[in-house]
């Protein structure tokens, strides 16, 4: 699902200026708003290291399944753009779309090993001389609802509110593209959009249905999940928005207060510890985390389609990973090796196809387990140290070793 990060800004585009493009202020006011946060650490560039199939261990052993299907999605998506294009707006690092849809063309006619060994190069990437990353999970939750509030069902899931404005700074600058902020109009000023806190004791976003409190925290973490209604009808909850606000993770705070160890900030050891502590100390913690996420409610056709990512498709249990758009593309294979919940030494291939407001960074993964309880399960104890290795065309794989 969809998670959410903090927005980069720059110093060189300020609030005002973005202001004065899009609604044409006219003064200022007395006291400006705050701005949002500016972001201006520059990470290491990446390094290239072509390898061969044969220092993939596992390769023969691996399922590929999985990738193989999430990467015919990902096809899909890449044949209905200009041929000319980047592969993504990190530039031409990661070569043409052109590049990529001749790749995808051949799918179809070789077995998944066949097509995988003989269409693309593995590389290893690092960033700072790092070629491991963290890994974590998610999973699409399945939450109990009400179309009305009572008993424990108090908290709302709300739809975007119409005052939740964003811009893509992309149009305005190139050099900014895939750059967004988020805020709302006062006056005549863009400002940053409202924290938790403050929707929670407003009336922001018409409500789509009333769930437990700690559920639709989660649900908020996760991006996207099923809501099931009393009488049985289950429909997903698509995310639809966020606020704009950094994430901050609770588990992390909880850590920090010395209430847990961090073996204990899992999802299950969170919820142990919201239930033993009682309504006030949950709605204290939760106002640690300022972001917010809205959501639209989706029918759900076929049970066995996991929820849209980022890149607007149907994510793959095991098959798909959320990823910084800002280092990697969409739409790429990666070979990852991580210590899971009772698989130490698991390697598998993954397609880039979602991203999350905790998902920053270089070489950071958020690995999509599926739905159920086991997938919770999973999930929510996920937390390793992992090896990237992407794969791409062979043309590509040259000219990187050579901008390397």
């Amino acid at each position: 699902m969809i998670r959410t990060g903090s927005l980069p800004a720059f110093a060189r585009l300020s609030v005002l200026s973005l202001c004065l493009v899009l609604i044409a202020c006219s003064r200022e006011p007395a006291a400006p708003p705050p701005e949002p946060e500016i972001e201006t650490d520059t990470p290491a560039r990446p390094v290239f290291e072509v390898l061969r199939w044969d220092d993939i261990a596992a390769w023969p052993q691996l399922d590929l399944g999985p990738a193989a299907q999430a990467f015919a999605r990902s096809c899909r998506a890449i044949e209905d753009q200009a041929a000319d294009s980047p592969l993504s707006e990190l530039g031409p690092a990661y070569g043409s779309r052109g590049e990529w849809q001749a790749v995808c063309a051949e799918r179809s006619a070789l077995a998944p090993r066949a097509f995988f060994e003989s269409r693309f190069i593995p590389v290893r990437v690092r960033f700072g001389g790092q070629a491991t990353g963290l890994l974590t999970g998610y999973y699409e939750p399945e939450v109990a609802v009400r179309r009305a509030p009572g008993g424990e069902f108090t908290h709302p899931v709300r739809a975007r509110p119409g005052d939740l404005l964003s811009a893509d700074l992309g149009a305005f600058a190139d050099d900014l593209a895939g750059r967004r902020l988020v805020g709302r109009v006062e006056g005549n000023r863009f400002i940053p959009y409202r924290e938790r806190d403050e929707i929670e004791r407003s009336d922001s976003g018409d409500v789509l249905a009333w769930g437990r409190p700690v559920d639709i925290f989660f649900l908020q973490i996760q991006g996207s999940g099923r809501l099931v209604f009393e009488d049985g009808e289950t429909v997903r909850a698509a995310f639809a928005a966020h606020n704009g606000q950094p994430y901050v993770s609770i588990g992390r705070e909880l850590v920090a207060l010395g209430e847990l160890e961090l073996h204990e900030a899992s999802k299950a050891g969170i919820e142990a510890w919201l239930a033993e502590n009682g309504p006030g100390a949950t709605a204290e913690l939760f106002s640690v985390n300022p972001r917010y996420v809205f959501f639209g409610l989706e029918p759900l056709p076929d049970p066995n389609l996991g929820p849209r990512g980022a890149a607007g498709l149907p994510l793959t249990p095991m098959g798909s990973v959320a990823v910084d758009p800002g280092f990697l593309p969409y739409g790429v294979p990666v070979v990852l090796s991580a210590d899971l919940p009772g698989e130490d030494g698991w390697t598998g291939v993954v397609v880039t196809q979602d991203t999350g407001g905790a998902i920053t960074g270089p070489l950071r993964g958020d690995l999509f387990y599926g739905w159920g309880e086991m997938a919770e399960r999973r999930a929510g104890s996920t937390r390793s140290e992992a090896g990237w290795i992407v794969l791409v065309p062979r043309s590509v794989a040259e000219r990187l070793t050579r901008a390397s």
